[in-house]
C-alpha cells in the first residue's frame, strides 16, 4: 500500500453513527478546558480517535456474479464447517464458516459479501466475550443476516460483538436487494464477522490472512480449486 493509500485510509470520511462519539467529547473537553487545560487535549484526542475508529473508506469492488467477498476488514482467526445460527433457518447442515476478527484499528463497516435479497434478519443478545475466540460465535451478542444470491444458493453473514465492542448497527431491512460491497452497518469497538459460504464451496482464503471488506475474494461459485492453507513466512 503506498503512503498515498494510507493517508486516505486513515483520513476516511466517518460513518454517520460514529458522530456523535467524534462531536461529544470534542465540547465537552472545550467547555472542561475552564476547569483544566488538559480536558481540552484529551477531548481532542478521544475525538481523533472515534474519528480513525468510524472511518468509512470507498472500496473498488469486483462485480462479477459468483464471486463471494470479504464482509469485513481484520484477520482470519477461523475456517472450519458450522451449522449456521439457528434462528436464520438455513437447516441443520455445517457450512464452511469463515470468521474474520477485527481490532480496534480495523475499518469496523460491514459490507455484503455478493448480490442478492435479503431474506431474513435475526438479532440474538448473549455475552461479550473475546471476539477472536470460536466459541464467540455461539455465545456472543450477534446479528445474523441471510443472503439469497440470484442463483437461490445462500449466505449467511453475522455480526458479533466483541470483549470491548457493545452496539451493533445494522442499516438493512428484509426483503432488501444488496449490491456487492454495499455497506450492511458496523460493530462498535472490536468484534468480528462471521461468513458462511454455500455448501460445498471451498474458501480461497487461509488462517492469518488479511481480509478488506468488499475487495477481498473469499469464494468463486465458478472455482474448482480446494480450500487454500497458507505459511507464515
Amino acid at each position: 500500500m503506498s503512503l498515498l493509500d494510507t493517508a486516505a485510509l486513515v483520513l476516511a470520511r466517518p460513518h454517520r453513527s460514529g458522530l456523535p462519539f467524534i462531536v461529544a467529547p470534542a465540547l465537552a473537553g472545550l467547555a472542561l478546558a475552564l476547569v483544566w487545560q488538559g480536558f481540552l487535549w484529551l477531548g481532542l484526542a478521544c475525538a481523533v480517535f472515534s474519528a480513525f475508529f468510524f472511518r468509512d473508506p470507498q472500496r473498488a469492488v469486483p462485480q462479477r456474479f459468483g464471486l463471494i467477498l470479504a464482509p469485513a476488514d481484520g484477520r482470519v482467526v477461523s475456517i472450519a464447517p458450522a451449522v449456521p445460527p439457528a434462528e436464520l433457518g438455513l437447516g441443520p447442515e455445517p457450512r464452511t464458516r469463515v470468521a474474520t476478527f477485527l481490532s480496534v484499528l480495523d475499518v469496523h463497516i460491514t459490507r455484503a459479501p455478493a448480490a442478492g435479497r435479503i431474506r431474513r434478519i435475526a438479532y440474538r443478545p448473549g455475552a461479550f466475550l473475546n471476539a477472536s475466540l470460536d466459541k464467540a460465535s455461539e455465545e456472543n451478542e450477534r446479528n445474523a443476516i441471510a443472503l439469497e444470491l440470484a442463483d437461490g444458493r445462500t449466505i449467511a453473514v453475522v455480526q458479533i460483538a466483541g470483549l470491548i465492542a457493545r452496539r451493533i448497527v445494522c442499516e438493512v431491512r428484509e426483503g432488501q436487494d444488496m449490491r456487492a460491497g454495499e455497506r450492511i452497518g458496523l460493530i462498535r469497538f472490536g468484534s468480528r464477522v462471521d461468513l458462511y459460504l454455500p455448501e460445498r464451496v471451498a474458501p480461497l482464503v487461509a488462517i492469518g490472512q488479511r481480509m478488506v471488506a468488499g475487495e477481498t475474494v473469499v469464494a468463486d461459485l465458478a472455482s474448482t480449486e480446494p480450500a487454500r492453507t497458507a505459511e507464515m513466512i
